[in-house]
């Protein structure tokens, strides 16, 4: 098990700013957990003990509507800090965050992300810039869903996936969403996602494989994106 003081994941994250006397105190309590695909690793309206910081792997991070369906509100990346909310509030998490691919994370007790908020100010600057970020990115997506179109929804999804989690020389994005999780991203249902994506397909904008969606014209998914 790597020790957080060598780990090179913390350049991503806020515990770069940690002592590192504080790395050797989280590097000596953490635990690493591998979560399969599907996994629930919190869940909304429930407590969380620590915090989990992604050294590999997707997850999702979703709410409940007042209609009870799933609303996906953010993917993670390498590196992420995942439940550092209840860590700072101490009140129950407000979102679930599911594997969609094998995860593997680090778990940091609680109390060794809180003591650093009281008594580092560099660590809980970064973090308090990183809530910040958090909030201005949900009001983005807020307003996103009730001034965009389905259609520029959509287009932003496949290009946001491209640039956070790559594509391989064939300009297939490599990560995999079911139908139902790219309606839940774009806010929109299944049957609606479906149409979409098969006019994409159908216009030459996109090639679909099973879960696989390979880009082929980027700068007119671009333009819907900016224009539609």
């Amino acid at each position: 098990m790597s020790r957080c003081e060598q780990c090179l994941i913390k350049q991503f994250n806020n515990l770069s700013a940690l002592s590192k006397e504080e790395l050797t105190s989280i590097s000596n309590s953490k635990d690493v957990h591998i979560f399969k695909k599907g996994d629930v690793i919190f869940n909304e309206g429930k407590f969380a003990t620590g915090v989990y910081c992604i050294k590999d792997g997707v997850c999702k991070l979703s709410q409940l509507n007042a209609n009870g369906k799933e609303q996906i509100v953010k993917f993670s990346k390498k590196g992420d800090l995942i439940g550092y909310h209840s860590a700072i509030t101490k009140e129950a998490s407000t979102i679930t965050t599911t594997a969609l691919n094998d995860v593997i994370a680090c778990y940091v007790p609680q109390e060794l992300i809180a003591k650093p908020l009281e008594e580092n100010p560099k660590f809980a600057n970064k973090m308090f810039k990183t809530v910040c970020s958090d909030l201005k990115e949900a009001t983005s997506t807020l307003t996103n869903i009730s001034t965009n179109t389905v259609y520029q929804r959509m287009a932003d999804l496949i290009l946001f996936l491209k640039d956070t989690y790559g594509a391989n020389g064939k300009n297939e994005i490599l990560i995999q969403l079911s139908r139902k999780e790219i309606a839940s991203a774009v806010g929109t249902a299944t049957e609606s996602a479906i149409r979409i994506l098969s006019s994409f397909k159908k216009e030459g904008y996109i090639s679909l494989q099973g879960k696989s969606i390979t880009i082929l014209n980027e700068k007119a998914l671009q333009k819907i994106s900016k224009d539609f």
